[in-house]
């Protein structure tokens, strides 16, 4: 199985698009616990990274992506162009939140 070209980009330097297969599509919804909110809450108070909600939308974002990988594949292209990565924060009420990842971009077939 070859290396999937995924890219942000509308085309492919040095590649040519010979072939469009249609709009590819991953999300992933992952949820937070009441621990990571309450110390994100405090570290966003007095400032710095939550290294909890990074690995969260990481891993969300390596889903989404992965996603995109496996439609893209089913319809024969070999690469993803015009990749576009949205983040929400879903509130779920007083039980916390939930984190979504959406990806979606154009598969293709490049020679």
């Amino acid at each position: 199985m070859s290396a999937m070209i995924i890219t942000t980009t509308p085309t492919i330097e040095g590649r040519s698009i010979v072939e469009y297969k249609g709009i590819v599509t991953g999300e992933a919804i992952l949820g937070t616990n009441i621990f990571r909110d309450i110390f994100a809450g405090i570290r966003d108070l007095v400032g710095g990274r939550s290294a909890s909600y990074e690995q969260v939308l990481r891993e969300a974002r390596e889903t989404a992506l992965r996603e995109v990988e496996q439609e893209a594949r089913r319809l024969g292209a070999n690469a993803v162009v015009g990749v576009d990565i949205d983040y929400e924060n879903v509130s779920t009420g007083s039980s916390g939140s939930m984190l979504m990842v959406s990806v979606s971009g154009t598969a293709v077939v490049v020679r």
